[in-house]
């Protein structure tokens, strides 16, 4: 059946979406069948094809200059389910990737020269995480993005407890908790929309939302979803159970919770007031989502430089640096005074780019982080004095990540920020333009807080234990990319308007 042009918008059909989401699956095959080493080697062999697969449906979508779309069993909507990769999409699918990949390689590392990488649990989890990630990125359908979530949830929670510790159990029944209400909120808007139009579709959907007397009930089912994917995301005030849960995980478990899995949820958020929402109610709501956001930056940025441990300090920073994106609401969505067109590709490109810069640093953090720990037998603060000694390159990689999260160039963060900073700027929203600022003062704050005091003379002699080096490479590559990002022209980036919706066409020079 050929797909109504309402729906594609221009795309064009693409095998290689389905094969996104099938590929992670086969790598649980040889895990389940195989010895753990060869096991291991399997699911680093399917998240490598992972990153080729996502470098290949970029490539195509900015080659072609339309978005990508499949539908399953050849059913397009609204009787069928389809994928479609827009530019937005493919950000997203290469930064999942490459996470998901490094992380992998830094679990099958052993500690030490005589210890043990990993469990299999693990990787069978990292799997399972990168295809509902790809399907969360990908799906066009509102029930389609329900069954990602949840499949990320279920995936998600097991990482917190990976060791079975009591602190991780409960941590874990939090972050559960969490989730399942924020996926009763999401479903039972979910059902709204489809007795309001018939269809679960976001394009057809979007299409019939302008219709006279749907705006209440529509309205109802928007704060539903928004509320749920709220919770799920962790963005205040609904941020309480991310801290225990990020801090109290393995290393590898927390870089893969900050960097990624809240990254699908703030995905959806996005889709749901730029894709599906009319422009006027997309308008009057952001100001709000902003308000959530600023008050993740503020609030949670103090909380963090309270902290006096290490992975605390990270897991209230990300809570925090997740705020940014919201700012970009008001700013892309042209509720702003001026409303130029320029000034809100800008931001929608700043918002884009934190989200992809922040993913790296936090893995390079996280990581670096659990290495100190390991070498010190705790995450006190208090006992960084002379770390950068015992271990140079985790102290490294804690810097450039934090670098990014400062908005210090050349890192990632600083051009995103500076892109969010100008269009606020340039459409007089001074409100939003003090909060960046604000936050950028915060996170300076608790990052040098830790890189100061590794960097001081240690008090006494260091103990003859040093880091792994092989993973501590791993976490120092993160990191690097983190800054690799700042490179990024500061103006809108051409391949992030492709496929988006018709309000977004004819934005960029």
């Amino acid at each position: 059946m050929s797909a109504p042009s309402l729906f594609v918008g221009g795309a064009v059909s693409a095998p290689l979406l389905p094969l996104s989401l099938l590929v992670p699956l086969a790598g649980l095959v040889p895990l389940m069948l195989l010895g753990p080493c060869w096991g291991r080697r399997a699911a680093l062999a399917c998240l490598a094809l992972g990153c080729v697969l996502a470098a290949a449906i970029g490539f195509e979508v900015a080659g072609r200059g339309a978005a990508l779309a499949d539908f399953v069993g050849g059913w397009a909507p609204p009787l069928g389910v389809a994928l479609r990769a827009d530019g937005f999409a493919c950000a997203m699918l290469a930064m999942s990737a490459a996470v998901l990949f490094g992380t992998g390689v830094f679990a099958a590392i052993p500690p030490q020269a005589d210890g043990q990488p990993l469990p299999r649990a693990f990787f069978m989890l990292l799997l399972c995480l990168a295809c509902a990630l790809n399907l969360a990125f990908l799906a066009q359908d509102l029930f389609t993005l329900y069954v990602a979530l949840e499949l990320l949830t279920f995936a998600a929670v097991p990482l917190v407890c990976l060791d079975g510790k009591a602190g991780q159990i409960e941590a874990a029944l939090t972050y559960l908790m969490f989730a399942l209400f924020g996926s009763v909120l999401y479903l039972l808007g979910a059902v709204l929309v489809y007795g309001l139009f018939g269809t679960l579709d976001i394009t057809l959907v979007a299409a019939r939302a302008g219709a006279p007397g749907t705006a209440p009930a529509f309205i109802a089912a928007l704060a539903l979803m928004s509320a749920g994917l709220v919770a799920k995301a962790a963005l205040f005030p609904l941020y309480l159970w991310l801290p225990p849960a990020h801090s109290g995980a393995p290393p590898a478990a927390s870089a893969v919770l900050s960097a990624v899995v809240i990254k699908a949820p703030l995905f959806l958020l996005v889709r749901l007031w730029a894709d599906l929402t009319p422009a006027p109610l997309a308008d009057a709501a952001a100001p709000l989502l902003a308000a959530c956001g600023a008050g993740a930056i503020v609030f949670c940025g103090v909380l963090a430089l309270a902290q006096t441990r290490l992975k605390l300090l990270i897991a209230y920073s990300t809570a925090a640096q997740i705020g940014y994106l919201c700012l970009m609401f008001p700013l892309a969505a042209g509720a702003a005074v001026m409303g130029d067109a320029e000034w809100r590709a800008l931001a929608w490109t700043g918002g884009t780019l934190h989200l992809v810069s922040h993913a790296f640093s936090k893995a390079a953090m996280f990581l670096a982080a659990g290495l100190m720990a390991e070498l010190m037998g705790h995450d006190r603060l208090s006992g960084l004095t002379g770390m950068a000694r015992r271990a140079p390159l985790s102290v490294a990689a804690f810097g450039l990540g934090g670098l990014s999260l400062m908005g210090l160039p050349p890192a990632g963060g600083f051009v995103a920020k500076v892109m969010l900073l100008t269009s606020a700027l340039q459409q007089q929203v001074w409100w939003i333009a003090v909060v960046i600022l604000l936050g950028g003062l915060l996170a300076g704050g608790y990052v040098l807080k830790v890189v100061v005091a590794a960097l001081q003379r240690p008090d006494g002699p260091l103990p003859a234990a040093r880091e792994a080096r092989g993973r501590a490479l791993v976490a120092l590559g993160l990191g690097l990319v983190a800054v690799a990002l700042g490179f990024v022209p500061l103006a809108p980036l051409d391949v992030l308007a492709i496929g988006r919706p018709l309000s977004w066409e004819g934005l960029l020079p």
